[in-house]
């Protein structure tokens, strides 16, 4: 049996921000609802969410009216396998994502976001596997709230996770950027990406040594056709963070935190209205949400034809948004502002 470990050097982390948010660290609330837990959102609710006892029971809520509702999963799940490897998408509470990541050789697997423990035990016990790692993109409830109920069904299961997000149940020292860990013979490499919350962290599973494409778990960094909220971060600050996911390459597979995909590919379209990549992607999503099943993963190459937070550079989106970059001005900082005005507009788009 291989169980999971980290390659020796220095673990501790950055440390935390003191008083609040870190400085330098903007907050920018949004005003839509949805289905997301995060919406209606405001700094008071958003400090009871994160930081109280009210934000786990809010979860717990949240957890059992998913089971009543969606018994087994929002979505049709199909996994996907490559030599030595099977990643397992798991449906949970109303469009989130936790996965089982199982090195087939040795039948150790890697738990990413398990944010409802029955529904990831299930599993594990469907699959026959032993749980070595919980992976844990952020601290929100909807990431992490299994953390602790599956370690106390795996003992020797370690959870890691980012020293700057108040990750439920770290057993490990915190991860540093571009730190790497291994699980059986899988190796993932965490990297930091703060904007969502300042220690957001994605993992990436070295598919190489498979013969297979790099898998880049991204949590509420990058979705199909979306990002994550800026909660705890700039526009300046996401850019940054989605600019290095982007630099992993376009074979990436890309696996998201949540089924967004139709809702974001619909705000898409209305902002190219003549983008050839954009209709044909809407049109496959229709199709597969129509019966249920899973939109994941895409890939990095395909989100850059489509995805209007990582086309922040073209100039069609420029137009559309009716930006100019400024006589002077920094091609990154007027990258960031096209990224903001679009991640303004989603944050008040109304889903039909």
């Amino acid at each position: 049996r291989q169980s999971c470990h980290r390659p020796a050097g220095p673990q501790s982390g950055p440390e935390p921000g003191r008083g609040g948010l870190p400085e330098g660290v903007e907050y920018i609330p949004t005003r839509k609802k949805g289905k997301n837990p995060m919406k209606p959102v405001g700094v008071a609710w958003y400090s009871l969410y994160t930081r109280t006892r009210l934000g786990y029971l809010f979860y717990q809520r949240q957890v059992r009216k998913a089971r009543e509702r969606y018994p087994h999963g929002h979505s049709v799940s199909q996994p996907c396998c490559f030599p030595g490897v099977k990643i397992l998408p798991i449906p949970v509470l109303s469009n989130n994502y936790s996965y089982l990541v199982i090195d087939t050789s040795s039948g150790c697997a890697a738990a990413i976001d398990p944010s409802d423990p029955l529904a990831v035990q299930a599993a594990i016990e469907k699959e026959g596997v032993m749980l070595e790692a919980i992976f844990c993109t952020h601290k929100h409830w909807d990431h992490s709230g299994g953390n602790a109920e599956l370690c106390q069904q795996h003992i020797s299961c370690k959870v890691y996770g980012s020293a700057l997000d108040s990750i439920p149940y770290l057993t490990n020292s915190p991860l540093t950027d571009r730190e790497k860990v291994s699980v059986g013979c899988l190796t993932f490499q965490a990297l930091a990406t703060p904007g969502h919350t300042v220690g957001h962290m994605v993992y990436v599973l070295d598919g190489e040594p498979f013969g297979g494409p790099p898998c880049l778990f991204s949590g509420d960094l990058l979705f199909l056709s979306g990002c994550g909220e800026l909660f705890e971060g700039s526009a300046e600050t996401m850019l940054a963070s989605l600019d290095l996911a982007v630099g992993l390459g376009e074979d990436t597979l890309l696996w998201p935190g949540h089924e967004y995909a139709l809702e974001c590919l619909t705000f898409a379209s209305l902002l190219e209205l003549d983008n050839p990549a954009l209709d044909q992607k809407w049109q496959w999503a229709m199709q597969q949400r129509q019966e249920k099943r899973i939109t994941c993963p895409s890939t990095l190459g395909e989100e850059q034809t489509y995805n209007p937070f990582l086309r922040t550079h073209r100039p069609e989106l420029h137009a559309a948004l009716g930006l100019q970059q400024g006589v002077g001005e920094h091609l990154n900082a007027f990258r960031a502002r096209v990224l903001k005005e679009v991640r303004r507009r989603k944050d008040l788009y109304k889903a039909p």
